[in-house]
């Protein structure tokens, strides 16, 4: 008889999740939004700067391709700089900027295997500073 029982759906994730949804709202989804939005664009840093790696490593084949890797990395510093008002990941974003400026600078001047360290400590820092 036991096999026979009907189990009864469980409503507690029905119920927790308006809960939750409601929680959020009272508590400031733009400080959400924010964070969610600088994890994202802290990502697409991440893969531009793995981009960068590869567009150097082949710069003899393609210049071009460091130039558009940093591009959309600039790109995306200035979407994190303009929804921001965190002064660790403004501080974050300056110095991926500056690390990304001496890159293309050390490009342009001839040097075909550019330093990226401080380009990839800096992404790191700016992935930390976004992770809420």
């Amino acid at each position: 008889m036991a096999a026979n029982r009907r189990r009864r759906p469980r409503r507690t994730t029905a119920i927790a999740a308006p809960a939750l949804l409601a929680a959020l709202a009272l508590t400031g989804c733009d400080t959400v939004d924010t964070a969610l939005d600088c994890v994202r664009t802290a990502d697409s840093i991440a893969d531009g700067v793995t981009d960068l790696q590869q567009a150097v490593q082949n710069a003899a084949n393609d210049p071009t391709q460091a130039d558009q890797a940093l591009n959309s990395i600039e790109k995306n510093l200035r979407s994190i700089g303009d929804k921001t008002d965190n002064a660790d990941v403004d501080k974050a974003v300056a110095d991926l900027d500056k690390a990304v400026a001496r890159v293309r600078t050390a490009l342009k001047n001839g040097d075909h295997t550019p330093d990226l360290t401080p380009v990839t400590d800096a992404a790191g820092e700016l992935t930390k500073v976004c992770t809420p």
